[in-house]
Formats: C-alpha cells, structure tokens, sequence
C-alpha cells in the first residue's frame, strides 16, 4: 500500500511519471488509458510496472465510492509498440493488472458493458467523479462527499446501466455541490478537480475543441459555437453556444453542466468560467457564456434554466 486515499495514491504516481518516458499505461483489452494513469509516461519498465500496481490500488479504492467504476487489464506497452486493432497485445507486455479477477458481468474481459452503453462515456464520467472526489476531500468537504454517495446508492438500486448509472451520478454531483457549498468553495473544488483532468494539447483550448470532445463522448448530439467576443476592459470574454441531446437531465429548475465546466477549466488556463446563462431550445439548450482573467472563477456545476433570452 502506498496510500489510503486517492489523493495520496494519485501524487505517487504523478511522483513516478517523468515527462519525456517512452513507456504508457493501457488496457489490453480496450486500448484505453484509464485514471489515475492517463496522459502520463514512464521512464523505464520497471517504474511503469510500479505505477500499475498503484493504479491498481487507486481505482480498488475509487470503488469505495462507485462500485460501478470500470475493470481494465493494465499492461505496460513502449513507445511505437500501438496495436493495429483494439484489444490486439502485439508487440506488448503481458497483463500485469487484471481487475475482473475473471468474474463475469461488468468486469467481463467479454463483455464489460450492456449493449447500448458508450465505455469511452463512462470513463470519462468516472474520471470526472474521481477528480471532484478528491477535490473534495482535499479541502474538507465531507458533507458533500456523504451526500452525493447517498444520491448514489440510491441511484445503483434502481438503476442496472452503467452508462445511465454515470450519467445520473453526474447529476447528483452537481445538484450537491450546489446545494452544499459557496460559490467561491464551489469554484475552487471545481478548479482542483479539473487540475486532475489530463491536460489538453495547447492547440485544443477553445471553447468549440471542448464541445468537439462533449460530442465525441456522446455527451451532446451536435453543437455550434461563436467565436469569443472581448469586452472593452479586456478582463471578460463572451461566446454564444448551442448544444442539442445533453446526456445530462435539468433537475429543479437548474441545468447540471459539471463536465462541461470542469473541461472549460482545464483547457482555459488563465480565464476561468464566470457565468453561463442558459435557455431551453429545440432539442437542446442555448447559453450564454463569459470567461475572466481576473476572476477566481464561480461555481458552475449547475446553472439556473431561463425562460427567454430577454432575461
């Protein structure tokens, strides 16, 4: 054991990775490469075997919190040794971090998801879940942590779908981070956890390469953006976007956009989200959102609905 919570196990492996390795984490299976691994290197083999056995650990201990957190076979594969189909181990390691233990169901090397569930969604949402998690225990907040875990058991006893289960897990953490904390304290968990988020290429900062990325995950149908309008003081930037077939369902009035936010924070760097003004539209939704370089940023993981833009 290298670490009891998921922070403590995160900052080990982070602690291993070095910048210019040629050796990567990935599922045998999938070809995916799942948290807390994701986006980093290794400088030999050895250190990325380390880092498997502490990506195993990690997400064992992420079940704690979502016992719906997808199994993988975590091998270690070099530089320029990518197989031609996914699932194919040429020219790879051996499984070093079989997860399912072969146990049929969810973590089924044959069949890990239901028919019609979108595995690249549901890590991605379970990314997001384990990097606001964190977030929260870094900063004490177990209130919430206790809250958004009771939506969720009682989410996963009626709700047999991962890809649903994710989704309305989502839900539940924004509907909670509003209910239970400032604005301010909102920004920051938000802030900490998109900084556990695997950072973007600096060519895919904008606002429409984040939508682009929504729609890949199947988070949204179709989308559209403006380009970013700059207010006269130069601290505040605007852009109009339009999103059809959120995955995400308004709860109460308000319209949970976690994901959206936390991708808006890691690719914008400097110009945290300040405001996102909402409208229903056919199929979809219409925002309204600005951006300030000045600003600690403002807590956006759900944002009220308006009736008009007139408002």
């Amino acid at each position: 054991m290298v670490g009891t919570t998921l922070t403590q196990i995160r900052t080990h492996i982070e602690a291993l990775a070095d910048d210019g390795g040629e050796f990567t984490i990935v599922c045998g299976r999938t070809g995916e490469r799942p948290v807390p691994t994701a986006g980093l290197t290794f400088e030999d083999r050895s250190t990325a075997v380390n880092a498997v056995r502490a990506a195993m650990q990690y997400r064992s201990a992420l079940r704690r919190y979502d016992p719906q957190v997808p199994y993988y076979d975590l091998i270690v594969t070099q530089d320029g040794d990518e197989p031609t189909t996914p699932g194919s181990t040429t020219g790879w390691d051996e499984t070093l971090g079989d997860e399912s233990g072969g146990t049929p169901g969810f973590g089924d090397p044959n069949g890990s998801t239901q028919r019609g569930d979108r595995p690249e969604r549901i890590e991605f949402c379970h990314s997001v879940a384990a990097a606001v998690f964190e977030a929260l225990s870094d900063t004490g907040h177990r209130t919430v942590e206790t809250a958004v875990m009771d939506a969720y058991f009682e989410l996963a006893e009626t709700t047999s779908s991962p890809d649903e289960l994710c989704l309305r897990l989502l839900e539940s953490m924004a509907t909670e981070l509003h209910l239970h904390l400032k604005s301010s304290e909102q920004a920051d968990v938000l802030a900490r956890a998109a900084s556990r988020l695997p950072t973007p290429p600096e060519s895919a900062d904008s606002l429409e390469a984040m939508l682009g990325e929504m729609e890949r995950l199947g988070l949204v149908g179709s989308y559209s953006c403006s380009s970013w309008t700059t207010d006269p003081d130069e601290e505040t930037k605007s852009a109009d976007i339009t999103f059809t077939e959120y995955a995400l369902s308004a709860r109460d009035g308000r319209l949970p956009v976690l994901p959206v936010v936390l991708d808006l924070y890691r690719r914008r760097g400097a110009w945290k989200p300040i405001s996102l003004h909402v409208t229903p539209v056919d199929d979809g939704w219409h925002g309204t959102l600005a951006v300030s370089a000045e600003s600690s940023g403002v807590g956006l993981a759900s944002v009220p609905i308006h009736s008009g833009a007139s408002e």
